[in-house]
């Protein structure tokens, strides 16, 4: 059985990484640690972390065809919360238990993420959102 580790980050969908990541840097004094464009997600990352080690994760859209302008088109262009990631001890085992358990994947196999995580995806029909995985070495 694998174990949560706790909270890796949360996915924030934005039209505009620099923008948004003034109110996260200069208004709430996270710092702004990297930038990282995805291209298999086509999405490009702005990494802001927390002191307990949790990230906001902002994500831009690199294509009209990425899930975060599909987020931002269906929701009205406005910034939201586009999923949770929770950190795992073991992401192949853990998405064997889940699997068993009937919980329906996205990512039945584990695929390379931003910032070197290795990550996968739960349907938000079996979780109530869409939950990331993630694993880091």
């Amino acid at each position: 059985m694998f174990k949560i580790l706790g909270v890796d980050h949360i996915g924030v969908a934005v039209p505009n990484l620099a923008e948004a990541g003034t109110f996260w840097s200069d208004i709430l004094g996270l710092p702004h640690t990297k930038d990282e464009t995805v291209e298999e997600q086509k999405v490009t990352t702005g990494f802001f972390p927390t002191p307990n080690g949790a990230e906001f994760e902002l994500l831009e859209a690199t294509s009209e065809d990425s899930p975060i302008a599909k987020y931002l088109e269906k929701n009205g262009g406005r910034c939201g919360i586009q999923h949770v990631a929770i950190r795992v001890d073991n992401l192949e085992q853990a998405l064997a238990d889940l699997k068993e358990k009937g919980v329906r994947l996205i990512d039945e196999k584990p695929r390379k993420g931003a910032g070197g995580a290795m990550i996968a995806f739960i349907h938000p029909k079996s979780s109530g959102i869409l939950l990331e995985l993630c694993q880091h070495d």
